[in-house]
């Protein structure tokens, strides 16, 4: 039978607290409750008008041009992610967990780069499959593949970094999703990975008690499906949308203050060490692999090579912060270990093959 994956159910919201019984919110805690993103662009801006005044108004102007720029490609993958949820087209993901293990990685190394889950997104999916016992093979190579590239990020890497350039990170995502699959399964088989989970999933974000059904292309003709279409477009539009205002907030600091020259000299032309050191940079120093689009640009401008571009966004859209605390989370250290070894090398290698494409 074909494993199925649920979709997390709503969160039954806290009892009302009554008046006075309970103390008023301290500063700190309503803090927390704030957007970090937001707060982390107010902070800059802010900043920035105390200690350079022109510096924040540039930026300011920056990044209300470049969002105006992207905006119709944000248009298109808004309506694409959501779309694929109000259809129930997302629930396809779970046909590439059918059959033979071997096939089982390869059809969840393509499903997972194509398939329109971000690094956030993907963590119940994995949950889930986790959870009803799905080896480790395949879902490492969705795991992998999942954050790399989606719909969304296809569009507004396009639109930013030109369709080649796209292509090779949709398959280094691919290739970097199967081998990592392969590799694990031969550890498994080995005796190497035993006993993998910290703890299993609850079934509230597990597979169980759900059947997937066939989806509905005509989502408008339903109302409950037209909720959900129009939820999911303002989450994704307030995701992607603070996410490129940061990014590109950074980018024009980036142009301001960091010298063409020493760009040049670590990570462009001719330096021998640009590849490595991008993955060693984007490993620790990633944001999200939407913020990461606008950066690259910037650094491809100031001198960074493309496969140096292409090592620190593979390098860093597996190790962005949601999914690495979703595979510490659910896995023991040694499986942690090995998600990012094989993050590390996958991108070494896939990079260093667009650079050899590239000079062909």
């Amino acid at each position: 039978m074909a494993t199925q994956i649920a979709r997390p159910i709503a969160v039954i919201p806290a009892s009302p607290r009554l008046p006075g019984s309970a103390p008023s919110p301290s500063l700190a805690a309503r803090l927390a409750r704030l957007d970090r993103v937001m707060l982390a662009i107010g902070a800059i801006v802010v900043g920035l008008a105390v200690l350079r005044p022109t510096q924040a108004w540039d930026s300011v102007l920056f990044a209300a041009r470049a969002l105006v720029e992207i905006a119709p490609w944000l248009v298109v993958s808004v309506f694409f992610a959501a779309g694929a949820k109000a259809t129930g087209a997302d629930g396809l993901v779970a046909r590439a967990f059918e059959g033979r293990e071997a096939r089982m990685i390869a059809s969840a190394a393509v499903v997972g780069a194509l398939s329109p889950f971000c690094s956030c997104g993907v963590i119940p999916v994995v949950a889930g499959l986790l959870g009803a016992g799905v080896p480790l093979g395949p879902v490492m190579a969705f795991w992998i593949a999942s954050p790399l590239m989606d719909p969304n990020m296809f569009i507004l890497t396009t639109a930013q970094l030109g369709l080649g350039f796209t292509l090779a990170k949709t398959a280094a995502a691919i290739g970097m999703g199967a081998v990592s699959g392969f590799a694990t399964m031969a550890l498994v088989r080995s005796g190497v990975l035993r006993d993998v989970l910290r703890a299993r999933p609850a079934c509230g974000c597990g597979s169980a008690g759900r059947v997937a059904s066939s989806p509905v292309w005509r989502f408008w003709e339903d109302g409950a499906r037209s909720q959900v279409f129009l939820r999911e477009a303002a989450a994704t539009t307030w995701f992607l949308g603070r996410w490129l205002a940061l990014a590109f907030v950074l980018e024009s600091l980036m142009l301001a203050w960091v010298p063409p020259a020493a760009v040049a000299q670590w990570v462009g032309q001719g330096g021998p060490y640009s590849i490595p050191l991008a993955v060693l940079i984007g490993v620790p120093a990633y944001l999200n692999g939407f913020a990461a689009i606008p950066l690259v640009a910037g650094l491809i401008d100031l001198g960074m090579t493309p496969a140096a571009g292409l090592a620190f966004m593979l390098a860093g859209g597996v190790t962005s912060i949601p999914a690495m605390v979703a595979v510490s989370a659910l896995v023991r250290p040694r499986v942690f270990a090995l998600y990012l070894a094989l993050a590390a090398a996958g991108a070494l290698v896939a990079a260093y093959a667009y650079e050899v494409f590239l000079r062909l």
